[in-house]
């Protein structure tokens, strides 16, 4: 805290004080105590008031300016605590505060009391009123700081998925691009074969006849490797360079990935006479556009499938409760997150088959999930094992999440569901996903636990299968 100012008069301090609604009403001689047992203080624009890491010594009572505190350990983007003129903060009454977690500073020329923790027996039996003021302070303190962390956890998962999102729809996005860009040059030397083909009309029916027959023996190529295929492509050049193909450097790879062979050829050959380069270089354009479509096709499913995943992600025009097949709850998760597990995590399932539904939130179950599931990404460093299972114990549906990284360390261990605790570096995470975690399975009367040791750390998460039934109060 700053250094303790020069003593402004007791009765102004006081008068101060009954600007402030917790303090309005109370005796003048309590308020008199009250400012006697305070040190007062004044810091300047920028100076700290707080520090992140000390012990919270001190009840705060902002008399004049504003201070603003975050966490300075975590990222640019943390959140912001604003505590103004005529606010109480620091160390409440029954607050079970061990450290202060962020950094105040003032904002403009501050004024405040300190009122030591050292006092506050002598304030619970002094002015009880005060105290039950104080304690309806903190209630509020918690809430808006809950709802805070909250909404940050949901905004940092949100920024998370959208960037993997980007990701995955770009590749099926990029890839129609460029199938849609082949298409018009296949359009185009199909144009220009149509004006160089000389075959007649008597010979049109016997070489679709023939393209017919080559098309359905046609089987994928499978290259043992590229220099097969570079050797493919060569012999296929040559024998359209020994029959005056023109462009044959060009047609050969499209005959190549065709899986035409001499036999073929020469079929061919036989059936369009003097317009086999023209032929040839329609029918290998055919047969590149069959392969096209089938790219675009597989392009748009994957995009579809995306789309579909991030409305059963979201629980889209859904109500707060939904029945939640937890299966497919997990498969969704998976599949926004594959960008994050395709490189080098192999993914196991084991479902129990004919589990019932769930009665509970859908996207908060997947935000339960996907925190989950991207810590172990984390944990394995991108390169391991991820292993699921989903079964019915009794009256919950169990999901474990296991992944074969480093283990979580024994003094780590009992503190990983602690709000702003990570192990993982600045600016990488936020300490507040398995808070959150924990926060919303202990909101469904479920249960979260986790064993590790090295090479093994399961997180098993137990979900009601039906919520508890709320007991109406008496009157």
């Amino acid at each position: 805290m700053t250094e303790v100012s020069a003593p402004s008069p007791a009765e102004d301090l006081v008068a101060k004080l009954r600007t402030i609604p917790v303090f309005a009403d109370l005796p003048h001689p309590d308020l008199l105590w009250f400012v006697a047992q305070c040190e007062e203080h004044r810091a300047a624009a920028g100076e700290i008031i707080m520090r992140e890491g000390d012990p919270p010594n001190f009840m705060m009572i902002i008399l004049e300016g504003e201070m603003r505190a975050r966490a300075e350990h975590g990222g640019p983007d943390g959140p912001v605590f604003v505590a103004s003129a005529g606010e109480v903060t620091g160390m409440l009454p029954f607050s079970r505060l061990k450290v202060i977690s962020v950094t105040g500073r003032a904002v403009s020329p501050a004024h405040y009391l300190g009122f030591p923790v050292a006092h506050f027996q002598q304030l619970f039996m002094r002015l009880p009123e005060l105290v039950r003021r104080l304690v309806g302070l903190l209630a509020d303190r918690v809430r808006n700081v809950t709802r805070a962390e909250q909404q940050h956890e949901k905004l940092a998962a949100l920024g998370k998925l959208s960037a993997g999102l980007a990701h995955e729809l770009n590749n099926p996005s990029a890839a129609a691009r460029r199938s849609a860009a082949a298409l018009r040059d296949c359009l185009a030397r199909l144009r220009q074969a149509a004006r160089t083909t000389k075959i007649g009309p008597d010979d049109c029916a016997t070489l679709a006849q023939t393209e017919e027959e080559i098309r359905a023996s046609l089987t994928p190529a499978q290259f043992k490797d590229e220099f097969a295929r570079v050797e493919r492509e060569e012999a296929i050049q040559a024998w359209l360079e020994s029959h005056n193909v023109p462009e044959a450097w060009q047609l050969a790879p499209h005959l190549a990935d065709a899986n035409i062979s001499d036999a073929h050829l020469a079929r061919f050959a036989a059936a369009a006479g003097a317009s086999v380069g023209s032929e040839l270089t329609r029918f290998a354009t055919l047969l590149e556009m069959d392969r096209i479509a089938e790219e675009l096709e597989n392009s748009s499913a994957r995009i579809s499938d995306l789309i579909r995943a991030i409305k059963e992600y979201s629980y889209m025009d859904q109500g707060s409760l939904q029945e939640v097949d937890i299966q497919h709850s997990i498969e969704n998760t998976l599949t926004i997150m594959h960008h994050k597990l395709k490189r080098g995590i192999i993914v196991t399932r084991d479902y129990a088959p004919g589990l019932p539904k769930v009665l509970a939130s859908g996207s908060e179950l997947n935000q339960v999930w996907t925190n989950l599931i991207d810590n172990a990404a984390d944990a394995m460093n991108g390169n391991g094992k991820l292993s699921i299972r989903v079964v019915r114990e009794n009256d919950f549906i169990l999901v474990e999440i296991a992944d074969n990284g480093p283990g979580i360390p024994p003094e780590v261990k009992s503190r990983i569901f602690d709000p702003f605790f990570t192990t993982k570096g600045v600016g990488e995470g936020t300490g507040l996903g398995l808070d959150v975690v924990s926060r919303i399975i202990k909101n469904i009367r479920g249960q979260i636990s986790v064993t590790s040791v090295p090479g093994d750390t399961r997180f098993q998460v137990r979900v009601p299968i039906q919520p508890p039934v709320q007991t109406p109060k008496p009157d």
